[in-house]
């Protein structure tokens, strides 16, 4: 493989002007695509195989057209103190605010004096329910400020109005990753300095991620892809290509500190660290692609979005560098180094990656117990992990939607926000009434049960909905144990009826998600694990060193999940982070940081352990190679991982609170992996055991292909032809050997 990309790094370079003028026009294709597709996105959550998605699709089976499809809002209205709602002042008011939701995109909008249960027992508060007849992403923006409108005109009349729902549901808000982005740049600078070296990085992450986006934005009507899959492929992608791109510009500049030919430099760097490019790359795929196995299509449709962003984010870093650095010429390097360019630098003092290798090799057991232990400590909050979906109640406290989730439990009880819908399929029931009838009666029985109204039955008289108010909030344990409670009776009651109860609704459909998500996460632990084991096997020729790369791993997501529980969860430095409210961690979140940091965690692993590695190959002891790893390697794994963090600390500020919480989570998860795994615990374990690192069974050896990532064949062959004295043009031999390419 070395082989192959050495000379495609320097047919790249070579003819920069196509390469460059490919990407361009990619780049333009997808903006264009993106630019004329239609806006409307798909953020339906369904979840194959649970028994709330079951009913919901029996549902829409069996009251065909009564099942909302469009957007929703309920309009809370509240009293002035002392007085009620229905006091005549007040009700005219609310009355006249009701009147104003109106437009082309509106169906109805109830009148709560005039529905069954839509006024507080007390009096207080009342709500409207007003549906749409179009979904919450396609709703225009004449249709929410009438929304707004109506509620401002409501408080002007004394009443305290608040909305809730999912007309008001926000796009994620842009402009977050610009922080991380300019962090970026500050940290390229530094580690460059040279403002066209660090300007290379930006400038191939900006173009592969908007190639990506606007492909992702081109194909979600089509593919009916969420708001969310393009948010999360711009942060994946940002931060893997800008650090793709840093490692392949920093051995040019290392090649040409040693003397190398420019155009001999690209196509040694895309040859070593671009093979390593490749692999990293791989291993983040494989995590992202394989969250399909999970069966939910929106976290597949992800992970397959973010994968695709990856891939030419890998795709860019072995062309288009190699491209631009042939443009760049001379001002890629420091103004210090083109001084000298062409002469090898003069041995000086250890650099900082050096000493800390040293330090490591002679304390290995100190640094081996300080890592684990701390990262042990700081994993603790996990044992308390609890899972859900967020829903109004998670908002700020600040917003409307969260007002208007808390006037309802204060009118209509803490349940009140998450009914149950309870679906009694009695199609094969002897007497439907009275299997509905037993259902109800049942339900009221039971534990934690505020209100269940009468069966309704649809045209066909086969099927009955049963509305249930718990008097515990909807993520309280208290609902989700009368969830499992009404289930265990509804099979004693198809046993005895033949009538089959189904339990769905929001509340139900977190619940259900959560124990799926929790059923698939060892076997894609397996999934993902194994095959990045297999591959690292190939990549370093060994078994303890991937063996070590996954433990490794899996102590730091482990950690990194105790940070979220800590944060999120616990309220533990909440405001530092902008979490006003805290409650259980989203239901993905586990399994989504198995897959993205197992894969953004190996590309370190492979970026510093290959370098070792190959020092290894060219026959430096094993304590030597690793300080030669860190010699070349630790500064721009540093510098890569600051990146990296400060890409997904940029949307920590995002409003929408899954992003940011995957933007938290991967942050601490890349700072404790770089930092702690790889910079202390690997070296430490590299140098207890030795040579043993690199042991590689005999039979294993024949078996596994050998795709020479450190390059030993590829230098081989360069020294071949060092040798035999050939004095030929070396561009003409160039030309004809990246012509059979």
């Amino acid at each position: 493989m070395a082989t192959f990309l050495y000379r495609l790094g320097r047919l790249a370079f070579r003819r920069r002007w196509y390469a460059a003028l490919i990407w361009v026009l990619l780049l333009v294709l997808a903006g264009t695509g993106a630019a004329t597709a239609s806006k409307s996105t798909n953020n339906d959550f369904s979840i194959p195989g649970t028994e709330a998605q079951a009913a919901f699709d029996l549902l829409e089976q069996r009251f065909p057209g009564q099942m909302p499809d469009g957007a929703s809002a309920r309009v809370v209205f509240k009293a002035p103190d002392g007085q009620k709602i229905t006091d005549a002042k007040n009700q005219q008011a609310v009355e006249k605010a009701i009147a104003e939701l109106k437009g082309p995109q509106v169906d109805k909008a109830g009148n709560p004096f005039e529905t069954p249960g839509a006024v507080s027992k007390d009096g207080t508060v009342a709500y409207s329910s007003v549906s749409y007849q179009a979904k919450p992403q396609d709703l225009t923006d004449a249709t929410r400020d009438n929304l707004k409108d109506a509620a401002r005109h409501g408080r002007d009349s004394g009443l305290t109005v608040e909305i809730g729902g999912s007309a008001l549901q926000s796009m994620p808000e842009g402009g977050s990753e610009a922080i991380g982005i300019v962090v970026s740049a500050i940290v390229l600078l530094i580690t460059f300095s040279s403002l066209v070296a660090a300007g290379l990085p930006l400038l191939t992450a900006i173009i592969g991620v908007g190639i990506g986006v606007s492909s992702i934005t081109a194909l979600a009507p089509v593919l009916d892809l969420s708001t969310n899959t393009s948010t999360l492929a711009m942060m994946i992608g940002l931060a893997v290509g800008i650090d793709y791109a840093l490692f392949i510009v920093s051995r040019y500049r290392a090649e040409l500190a040693e003397g190398r030919e420019r155009e001999e430099a690209a196509g040694r760097a895309v040859g070593t660290a671009g093979s390593a490019v490749v692999f990293a790359g791989l291993t983040v795929v494989i995590a992202l692609a394989g969250l399909a196995v999970v069966n939910i299509p929106m976290l597949t449709k992800m992970g397959m979005a973010a994968a695709g962003t990856v891939a030419i984010a890998v795709l860019i870093a072995l062309t288009l560098i190699p491209a631009l650095l042939g443009f760049a010429g001379r001002k890629v390097l420091a103004r210090k180094d083109r001084k000298r360019e062409g002469v090898p630098a003069a041995g000086g003092k250890p650099n900082m990656g050096t000493r800390w290798a040293r330090f490591v090799l002679r304390k290995p057991v100190w640094v081996l117990a300080a890592g684990v232990l701390g990262l042990g400590a700081i994993a603790v909050p996990a044992a308390s992990l609890q899972l859900g979906l967020p829903d109004d109640g998670a908002a700020s406290k600040s917003s409307t939607q969260r007002k208007a989730y808390d006037l309802l439990a204060e009118g209509f009880g803490p349940g009140f926000n998450g009914p149950l819908m309870v679906v009694t399929d009695a199609a094969k029931a002897k007497d439907p009434k009275a299997a509905a009838n037993t259902v109800v009666d049942t339900i009221k029985g039971m534990d934690d049960v505020a209100m269940v109204t009468p069966a309704a039955f649809n045209k066909a008289g086969d099927t009955a909905t049963i509305t249930v108010v718990p008097k515990s909030k909807p993520t309280g344990t208290k609902t989700e144990d009368l969830v499992h409670a009404i289930r265990a009776e509804g099979s004693k009651i198809k046993a005895d009826s033949g009538a089959k109860v189904l339990v769905t609704g929001s509340t139900a459909m977190n619940i259900d998600v959560s124990q799926k998500l929790n059923d698939a996460l060892l076997p894609y632990l397996a999934l993902v694990v194994g095959l990045a084991f297999v591959l690292l096997m190939v990549v370093f020729r060994s078994v303890l060193v991937p063996l070590k790369a996954a433990l490794g791993f899996l102590l730091s997501v482990v950690a990194a999940l105790g940070a979220v529980v800590a944060v999120f969860q616990w309220g533990w430095l909440g405001g530092l982070f902008g979490v006003e409210e805290t409650g259980p961690i989203m239901s993905m979140m586990p399994i989504f940081m198995v897959g993205v940091v197992f894969g953004l965690a190996m590309d370190y692993e492979v970026f510093l352990v290959t370098r070792m590695r190959e020092a290894f190959v060219h026959g430096e002891r094993p304590g030597q190679a690793v300080v030669t790893g860190f010699k070349h390697g630790a500064r721009v794994v540093s510098a890569a991982a600051v990146i990296m963090i400060s890409v997904f600390a940029g949307f920590i500020g995002s409003s929408e609170s899954m992003i940011k919480m995957i933007g938290f989570g991967l942050a601490v998860a890349v700072f404790f992996d770089a930092f702690i795994v790889r910079m202390a615990i690997v070296p430490a374990v590299l140098a207890l055991l030795g040579k043993g690192a690199w042991w590689l069974p005999s039979w294993l050896a024949r078996i596994l292909p050998n795709v020479d990532v450190e390059g030993e064949g590829l230098q081989k062959q360069l020294a071949q032809t060092v040798t035999k004295g050939d004095d030929r043009d070396p561009d003409a031999d160039g030309d004809r050997e990246l012509a059979r390419v």
